[in-house]
């Protein structure tokens, strides 16, 4: 039995191409995207272990007494410093500080994004040197008016030594002179960030610090980490917390193995989608083998083999093509990690170099994915060509299948549908995750049922092509288990990809309805890390002569009438002009010193309504303040909590500075506007202004970027459906060699013949694309049910344009995939073709 699957998977080597490249695409991008986040991993791992080698001992910030907490007396001080730089076995010590620097390019942008741009301090040890940093050109900063940049920001902005550079800390822009350049393994560097690199006199004054964020103590030769440890834990308060270098360095690499697993995840469902995609295609070709090999297998069941043998020999031949998928799999996902590392890197992640990482493991999960993969989606079809009766299947070389199995399929797969629909209206959203997936997997057992219909329906479509186009639809639905598989696989990519595309769209006009609708404000302005504001920034716009009103808005926490809130500051003078509210009961105008404002889900839990009164805490242990609703608004993810005058709020906040200012201008948002407020703020780096459409654009940005990479990574799923599509077609063109070649001989020329096969590959890609679309839509609509609870402006929308789109690129799968299979069948010689069985 092994000698005959060896001989026939060697017979039919180009009708196993298919399946063998289904079968290496998926386990490609399986063992690509294991090697890939191993090596980064182990890249990451490495390079954050060199910025431990002057770490022994690190002191860090926090911990210590009340009563020191009361003083407010920072403890990690250069006197601290000392100290510990002095103790038995301590070799040196070094302090640390950071904290948010905004950097501006040559065109006056931020540089890095919100969270990349970081400062730090240059502390100069043993001779005159940090050991953080290595420097490339250049010097170290020594003064107020330089300051030093890692390497890769120098090469992005094209800064050198000598250049005069915009920054901004908290709010004032200032001006130095880059002195050096140097590299680093910091991992915001290495992530696209950057880093500036200040003195250590003018780091604690530029960040605002009073103290040391934390101090490393590295060890004498000879010293161990533990008993440096134990000494500096004598010159610390009690309870202060310390961690060795080890630690550290354990921390760090939990934390890498933490993300890239996250990683890893992510990418992994995605393979398991085109793996599951390539299983219908290895059903297909297998049900078609079996069936062209009908009177083979009767054959040896005649001489003896019995059911379980000719299982066992399908099986044999699924483990063959399994292991040369899986082998060739396994290499080219090689190449897939290199080529992920490389895209990466070209857009800007900066990974580090390292060796290329291929665990024992990686390559035992590729192949044995490659093989039970194939050996799972072949079983079936070995099963069911065992059960056919020998004399049966002697007297006839395609056995047609039975109507009573498609009975019991079309019941099974109503079953499961209905109980998935059940799941998709339960509340719990990991129930409704799984019912979408179970009553994904019910329209695929139904498939072959919605098969006919759609293919019936197509039939006005395809009387333009005459006899050709009618030939199409029969061969279509001659076949509908054939055809559904087929279609099945383009149907799976295309469901994922619509309910994205509904979800991403929708959400997308959800925040412009929300940012139009709570908005009044011609922009808004806030610290590019949204970090406070000080004061000074509104004393400034108010100053400007278009400015027609503005309003702070400053946050605080507490408690309203004994339930949880944010409490927002605001200029009851003209908060309401500056934002749109719906209320329900009494209006912003009403809002004076001692009232405020409340959104509806706390009158509701609270029983309040326009005109109560009720008592409101803040966080910092002072007196309730009792204040009057002046209205009862509908609440937003932009609008929520507690709106109260300043008056109210300023004498609870340890410092009065504002979240953000809106700003509305006498003739309305335009680029002249925009720029008189940039420039009346000093063109700062670190504050950001935004109209209504960038706020939404910043969101919709980020949506549409996320659902690009999706895009990208179910491209392999829709890929290996094509490639279904291409393995029925050619293995159709065989099994009808006798039937084309009656065709051919009656009249049929070439061109037609090629049209008709054409045509019918358009019919399984369309009707693989309508159902697969109609499924995501449904899709989208329960999962956006589940959103609209949270988010109040969220109505579905049906993006129509892609959506065609969509049905375009079905059709061109089609045309394209019936390219090799269309040439083939034309190709035929018509006597040989009559001749062949």
């Amino acid at each position: 039995m092994f000698r005959t699957a060896l001989r026939n998977v060697l017979a039919h080597k180009a009708r196993l191409l298919m399946t063998v490249l289904a079968v290496m695409l998926g386990v490609a991008f399986v063992s690509g995207t294991l090697v890939f986040t191993d090596t980064f991993g182990n890249a990451y791992k490495n390079k954050s272990a060199k910025s431990f080698d002057h770490v022994s001992v690190a002191v860090l910030s926090g911990g210590g007494s009340d009563e020191d907490e009361k003083k407010e007396k920072p403890r990690l001080t250069d006197a601290l410093l000392k100290k510990a730089a002095a103790l038995p076995g301590a070799d040196s010590a070094i302090g640390s500080v950071s904290g948010f620097t905004a950097l501006a390019d040559k065109d006056g942008k931020l540089v890095g994004g919100e969270w990349g741009t970081t400062g730090a301090n240059y502390f100069p040890g043993k001779g005159g040197k940090d050991p953080r940093y290595d420097f490339t050109d250049g010097a170290a900063p020594k003064s107020a008016g330089e300051i030093a940049l890692d390497s890769r920001t120098a090469d992005r902005t094209g800064y050198r030594v000598g250049d005069t550079v915009r920054l901004s800390t908290d709010g004032p822009v200032r001006t130095a002179k880059v002195s050096g350049v140097f590299d680093t393994d910091e991992g915001s560097v290495v992530a696209g960030g950057s880093l500036v690199l200040f003195d250590n006199k003018t780091a604690f004054k530029a960040l605002n610090k009073t103290q040391y964020d934390e101090i490393d103590v590295k060890a004498a030769a000879g010293a161990s980490e533990a008993a440096l440890e134990r000494s500096v834990e004598k010159i610390l308060p009690e309870d202060h917390p310390t961690m060795t270098g080890g630690e550290l360095k354990a921390q760090q690499d939990s934390m890498i193995e933490e993300q890239t697993s996250s990683m890893s995840q992510v990418l992994l469902i995605f393979a398991g989608i085109a793996l599951f995609v390539g299983i219908f295609i290895i059903a297909n070709t297998f049900t078609m083998l079996v069936a062209q090999r009908t009177k083979e297998l009767a054959l040896m069941r005649a001489v003896g083999a019995s059911r379980r043998q000719v299982t066992r020999s399908v099986l044999i031949e699924a483990f063959l093509v399994g292991m040369i998928a899986a082998v060739t799999g396994f290499a080219l996902g090689i190449g897939v990690a290199v080529g992920l590392e490389s895209l990466m890197n070209s857009a800007g992640a900066s990974l580090p170099d390292g060796p290329l990482v291929i665990a024992p493991t990686t390559i035992v999960v590729a192949l044995l994915i490659g093989v039970v993969v194939t050996m799972l989606a072949a079983w079936l079809p070995g099963r069911r060509a065992a059960k056919i009766p020998p004399v049966a299947a002697m007297n006839s070389v395609h056995a047609t299948p039975t109507m009573r199995g498609l009975v019991v399929r079309n019941t099974i797969g109503s079953i499961i549908v209905a109980l998935g629909a059940l799941m998709l209206f339960m509340d719990d959203n990991y129930v409704k995750s799984g019912g979408a997936g179970v009553m994904l997997v019910g329209v695929i057992v139904l498939t072959p049922l919605l098969s006919r219909p759609f293919i019936a329906a197509s039939a006005p479509l395809l009387k333009p092509f005459g006899v050709t186009g009618k030939l199409s639809r029969l061969n279509s639905v001659r076949n509908p288990r054939r055809t559904a598989s087929t279609a099945a696989a383009l149907m799976i990519g295309l469901t994922l990809i619509t309910a994205m595309t509904v979800v991403a769209t929708s959400m997308s006009s959800a925040i412009n309805k929300m940012a139009a609708g709570s908005m009044k404000a011609d922009y808004s302005v806030s610290m590019a890390n949204f970090q406070p504001l000080t004061p000074e920034v509104r004393e400034k716009l108010d100053k400007l002569p278009d400015v027609e009103a503005t309003t702070p808005l400053r946050q605080a926490y507490g408690e309203a009438d004994g339930g949880f809130t944010t409490i927002s500051g605001v200029d009851p003078k003209t908060f309401g002009s500056l934002v749109g509210m719906d209320f329900i009961g009494g209006s912003v105008d009403g809002l004076k010193a001692g009232d405020a404002l409340i959104d509806d889900k706390l009158a509701k839990d609270k029983g309040l309504k326009a005109g109560d009164t009720f008592p409101l805490k803040f966080d910092d242990d002072s007196k309730t303040v009792k204040v009057k609703v002046a209205g009862v608004y509908e609440g937003n993810e932009m609008l929520s909590g507690v709106f109260a005058a300043t008056s109210v709020v300023d004498p609870h906040l340890t410092k009065v500075v504002d979240k953000q200012v809106l700003v509305k201008m006498e003739d309305g948002a335009s680029d002249k506007a925009e720029d008189a407020i940039v420039k009346a703020l000093g063109e700062n780096p670190a504050i950001t202004v935004q109209d209504k459409d960038a706020i939404s654009n910043a969101v919709a940005g980020a949506i549409n970027m996320m659902l690009n990479m999706l895009y990208g990574l179910l491209a392999m799923a829709v890929l290996i459906a094509v490639l279904g599509v291409i393995n029925t077609l050619a293995m159709s063109v065989f099994e009808r060699k006798h039937e084309i070649g009656m065709l051919r001989a009656i009249g049929l020329d070439r061109a037609k013949v090629k049209q008709m096969v054409r045509l019918e590959a358009v019919i399984i890609s369309l009707f693989g694309a309508v159902l697969g679309i109609g499924l995501g839509l449904f899709m989208g609509w329960v999962a956006g049910g589940t959103i609209s609870n949270s988010v109040s402006t969220y109505t579905m929308e049906i993006p129509l344009g892609r959506i065609v789109v969509f049905l375009g690129i079905a059709a061109l799968v089609g045309v394209l995939a019936a390219m090799w299979p269309a040439r083939s069948a034309a190709k035929l010689n018509p006597l040989m073709a009559i001749k062949s069985e």
